[in-house]
């Protein structure tokens, strides 16, 4: 086994926006789509492991990872190595027309994390997670020759027109769009913090099942409904994790009606959780299985090289040959990526200072983050909720009668960036905490102290 060094960790160093920045940023608005977000003046220029340097040589500690993309953080040599050399082999030759072992293999290595004694999975390559998205619908369609999806209140599952159609985390991804995909219902997603339906922590979790039973009595008839797809701790609405057992009863209500499973991973997945799939916090617990019929993978998968995945159980990839393709998906040098990132959060090759393996780490050091912040709520009453698991961590600001304060959560975020910590919002008010997996013990104590300074500030 290989032992990499760890980065240096750089003094922190903000004056923002430089003029390099401003320059920059004025030409973008200039020329890239008006859709795309700036939420704070920064214009990186080069990074090191969880650093940041932008282009007037101001360093930032990396809590967002590019939205839980940056696996194994930025310029890792694992990765790059990888990638180089499947570079001076070839770059592309389509998935879809011939096979290549590179990723025969990544298929092999990835199936090996969900597949159970007499279950075979398969693999469906991509570019994005919406892709695998998409994919997840039409093959469930094509499986069960229904045609009705259901969705979550809060979801996020990308922005191609499928995908719109299954998110319900905010409007504007929806508006003006129209008409979107037929034959598509949203239910509440059970929030312990802010439970839905008149119910408790305790039983929010049980309180959505039986609206969905309700739905089907009146409204959806559950013979039409070809596939549930949920996250199993969302993302975009808000890093919310459900009650443990709610996503085996919602297994169990699947298979009662002939329903596929899918479980949208793509910002969770690929070790964020301390586990590969976060939906293996609650598989075989007390017994209970929650094990999907479709798996959507991306982001963390090639550590920023485009690559997404879908993944199903062999008896549900019933679709017939040329049904579905992707010029570009599974491209040779992404699926390098995935394999060196694999290698890290499997633990063949080791990072160090992060323990036997990245998902080993994200564990650990996440642990330790959401102690640290649970502490801080005892300081300042605003922190309404800690929550997560791994670094998978949502910190949720509220006003003193106790909803949401989205305004507070956007000048703490801002107060963050000035003092030199990258992050992001999501929800009506929460910070998410996504640093890449590379992150150590001391690194978090940084990112953490820069974080108590920024709030005291506010209060």
């Amino acid at each position: 086994m290989t032992t990499l060094p760890k980065p240096r960790q750089p003094e922190l160093k903000t004056s923002l926006p430089g003029p390099k920045t401003a320059a920059i940023m004025e030409r973008d608005s200039q020329h890239l789509s008006t859709s795309y977000m700036r939420p704070y003046p920064f214009v990186p220029d080069h990074g090191e492991g969880v650093w940041l340097t932008d282009v007037d040589g101001n360093t930032m500690l990396d809590f967002f990872a590019g939205i839980a993309v940056s696996t194994t953080g930025h310029a890792h040599p694992h990765v790059v190595r990888a990638v180089q050399e499947q570079v001076t082999r070839f770059t592309h030759v389509c998935l879809t027309d011939y096979p290549q072992e590179i990723t025969t293999s990544l298929a092999e290595r990835m199936v090996r994390h969900v597949e159970k004694p007499g279950e075979k999975w398969r693999v469906f390559f991509g570019n994005s997670g919406a892709e695998a998205v998409e994919a997840a619908v039409k093959l469930a369609r094509n499986h069960t020759g229904r045609s009705h999806i259901i969705s979550t209140i809060g979801s996020f599952h990308g922005r191609t027109y499928g995908a719109i159609t299954l998110t319900g985390s905010k409007t504007k991804y929806k508006r003006g769009f129209g008409p979107l995909l037929p034959n598509v219902s949203h239910v509440p997603y059970p929030n312990p913090f802010r439970p839905p339906l008149g119910a408790t922590a305790g039983t929010c979790g049980q309180a959505v099942i039986d609206h969905i039973e309700g739905l089907f009595q009146t409204i959806i008839p559950a013979d039409e409904v070809a596939a549930i797809i949920i996250e199993p701790m969302q993302g975009e609405g808000g890093y919310i994790v459900p009650p443990a057992d709610f996503l085996p009863k919602l297994r169990s209500l699947c298979d009662r009606h002939g329903i596929m499973l899918i479980f949208d991973e793509v910002q969770a997945g690929m070790g964020r959780s301390g586990k590969m799939y976060s939906f293996q916090h609650f598989d075989g617990q007390n017994g209970m299985n929650c094990q999907p019929d479709i798996i959507t993978v991306a982001k963390g998968i090639a550590s920023g090289m485009p690559i997404s995945a879908m993944l199903a159980k062999e008896s549900v990839m019933t679709w017939p040959v040329g049904s579905h393709g992707s010029t570009y998906g599974g491209n040779p040098v992404a699926a390098a990526a995935a394999h060196a990132t694999l290698d890290l959060l499997e633990g063949v090759v080791k990072h160090s200072g992060c323990g036997d393996s990245l998902m080993e780490n994200a564990a650990q050091v996440g642990e330790f983050i959401m102690a640290e912040l649970k502490a801080m709520q005892a300081e300042f009453p605003f922190i309404g909720d800690v929550r997560g698991a791994g670094m998978f961590i949502g910190l949720e600001f509220v006003t003193p009668d106790g909803r949401p304060d989205g305004k507070l959560r956007d000048a703490a975020s801002m107060a963050m960036f000035e003092r030199g910590l990258l992050n992001l919002d999501c929800g009506e008010a929460v910070i998410r905490i996504s640093p890449p997996l590379i992150l150590t013990r001391e690194e978090a104590a940084t990112g953490l102290e820069i974080m108590r300074d920024a709030l005291r500030a506010l209060k």
